[in-house]
């Protein structure tokens, strides 16, 4: 797919993304808005509903309470006159307080007078509460009596539910003592509901309450939204279920927006696209094909004697010219690299395998050294005055058996200058081995391609790290990460990338020692990295030495560059790594927090083939 089709898709996708976002923006958060809306529109009419509830309940508290402070009830309460009854308590006294049930109760809680009537067919109800001599003893209000407190709410009962209120009998100003309470009740009918309804501005159904069901709630349809609430008695029992529904107008409304909304930006999206896609085309994507043909075409005949020559004042125009003016320089430098490469060849071959040899060479010369000092320490000469003594006429026997002792500590000391000479004989016979081995590599180098072999990474880190001088391995404890023990075997030019780590081991000891450091730590690990084309190892080396400053990350493998000093180091060291790891036809890089924060060495080598499995007994 050429980037013109993967552009327009990537357009294409992005819109189709902001589409479906849109759609999940609409269904998850707008259309939930206006739901919120209606939900709370529904909550505030159902308190409303509450509100009107009260105001009925506060109009039949009203009438009990002028009754209840009516001196003409005060007498009657105390001489139960007959005219009272006759003159006040009467089917047209019940219909002008708009209530159904009146009981008047002296202060111990006896029914003096009591009467119901239903109001819509002028007949008595019969309701439980006008057939009692006396309050029940469990009846709430039982207890305003001696307090003389008024008292209002709901009261279930054998013809539905009440609203009910009662007032103390007081002597018609106000004062005391209470001489019971006049109690009023108004049966909840549906049409009294349907003017609470009227009273909130919505419509209002009275239901029985629903065992276990949560005393209020909200709940969907289509076409509306219901809010119920249930309330209790007096007695703290559910008596009643008032429900009401809030037609869906903001739902339908803010659909329909949103609807409009979703058309006007699906047509402009598509006006957008058409119009991006045309001038991303003219002003990018054509310009682009046409520097992509052009480089195309010098890699595939190498000719690099055409141009561009793209008439343009834009960055595609800039990049054109350049991009021409890069080839004539390539051109050139590879009119004189073919010229340089061969006399240089040799030059850079030898620099490099003098330096290694140096660095190989440079423990061999200290181990000689201290096994020179360890034998020239035995006490060699003592030891033989000491024999020649004793063959000597006889001495003194306390003299021979101080002689006899010393040859016998002789004896023991030379024996273990021995054994540690074996022992330095034996790591000089390796290192020197590694050194033939290197030179033949090099021999090798000059007329063949490097050989490639499969080793194990951390024994290719032991090989390098055993021909390093001493000095660096006393500084320097190399941790091997655990990602070299499970590549297991990769297929790789050991002897070059032996002789490399060697380079970076001896960097890094270096690097702890300027960094006035004892000890130092180098941690290296690895993976396999993938590309279109091939399997790389990309191996990890982290030291905690001085660091590199950033302006010397890219000059620390240019030829003759180096920070140490001159009797040491004479700059080929990296740049050798540089070339050899180039040779193989990877690369190398640095990297660095900055001077005193460490650096770390990153190397990408190529793999012929590649084992993943781990070997048993892998180091």
């Amino acid at each position: 797919m050429d980037i013109r089709s993967k552009v327009i898709a990537l357009i294409g996708a992005i819109f189709v993304i902001l589409g479906i976002a849109q759609v999940l923006v609409e269904k998850l958060v707008i259309m939930p808005s206006f739901a919120e809306l209606e939900h709370a529109d529904a909550a505030t009419a159902m308190r409303r509903i509450n509100y009107s509830l009260e105001r009925a309940l506060g109009e039949v508290a009203t009438s009990a309470t002028d009754w209840g402070n009516w001196a003409d009830t005060y007498r009657f309460v105390q001489d139960h006159n007959d005219a009272f009854i006759a003159a006040n308590i009467s089917d047209l006294a019940l219909r002008q307080l708009n209530i159904n049930a009146l009981v008047i109760v002296d202060e111990n809680g006896e029914v003096v007078q009591s009467r119901d009537l239903d109001l819509q067919t002028d007949r008595p109800l019969g309701l439980n509460l006008t057939t009692y001599p006396a309050l029940p003893s469990d009846f709430p209000w039982r207890a305003n009596l001696r307090r003389g407190t008024p008292a209002r709410g709901l009261l279930s009962s054998n013809r539905g539910t009440l609203l009910l209120a009662e007032a103390p009998i007081l002597d018609g100003n106000g004062h005391g003592p209470p001489r019971g309470m006049v109690i009023f009740g108004r049966l909840l009918t549906p049409v009294v509901v349907e003017g609470i309804g009227d009273q909130a501005q919505t419509s209002l159904t009275l239901l029985p309450p629903i065992a276990g069901a949560p005393s209020e709630g909200i709940f969907e349809s289509d076409s509306s939204t219901g809010v119920y609430r249930t309330f209790n008695d007096i007695y703290g029992w559910p008596t009643a279920r008032l429900e009401l529904d809030v037609p869906r107008r903001i739902t339908a409304q803010g659909r329909m927006a949103v609807g409009y909304a979703s058309s006007g930006l699906l047509a402009a999206a598509v006006i957008v696209l058409i119009l991006l896609v045309v001038v991303l085309n003219r002003a990018i994507l054509r310009p682009l094909e046409l520097v992509t043909r052009h480089a195309v075409a010098l890699g595939e005949d190498k000719d690099l004697t055409t141009r561009l020559d793209l008439k343009r004042k834009d960055e595609f125009g800039v990049l054109a010219r350049e991009f021409d003016r890069m080839v004539e320089r390539v051109a050139e430098s590879r009119t004189r690299l073919v010229d340089q490469s061969y006399e240089a060849g040799f030059a850079e071959l030898a620099r490099g395998v003098l330096h290694n040899l140096g660095n190989a060479m440079t423990p061999i010369g200290v181990r000689l050294a201290t096994l020179y000092d360890r034998l020239r320490a035995a006490p060699v000469e003592d030891a033989e005055q000491a024999v020649a003594e004793l063959l000597a006429e006889k001495a003194d026997p306390q003299r021979q058996s101080d002689l006899e002792e010393f040859l016998r500590l002789a004896s023991r000391e030379m024996a273990g200058t021995v054994r540690a000479a074996r022992d330095d004989i034996a790591v000089i016979t390796r290192q020197t081995t590694v050194i033939q081995t290197a030179l033949a590599e090099q021999m090798r180098a000059t007329r063949n391609e490097h050989v490639i072999e499969p080793v194990r990474l951390t024994e290719l880190l032991a090989q390098s790290l055993e021909i390093v001088p001493d000095v660096c391995r006393q500084r320097l404890t190399v941790d091997s990460d655990e990602t070299l023990r499970r590549l297991g075997v990769v297929r790789v030019a050991r002897t070059v990338l032996r002789l490399i780590l060697q380079n970076l081991i001896i960097n890094a000891a270096d690097a702890i020692r300027d960094a006035g450091k004892d000890k130092g730590t180098l941690h290296v690990s690895a993976e396999i990295v993938h590309d279109a084309e091939r399997e790389q190892l990309h191996l990890h080396c982290q030291d905690d030495g001085v660091g590199i400053p950033t302006q010397n990350l890219e000059r620390v493998f240019e030829k003759g560059f180096s920070t140490k000093s001159p009797e040491t180091n004479h700059g080929i060291g990296l740049h050798w790594c540089a070339n050899a790891i180039g040779a193989l036809g990877g690369r190398i890089w640095a990297a660095s927090d900055g001077p005193g924060r460490g650096a770390s060495l990153h190397l990408l080598v190529p793999l012929a083939a590649r084992e993943t499995a781990p070997i048993a007994g892998a180091a």
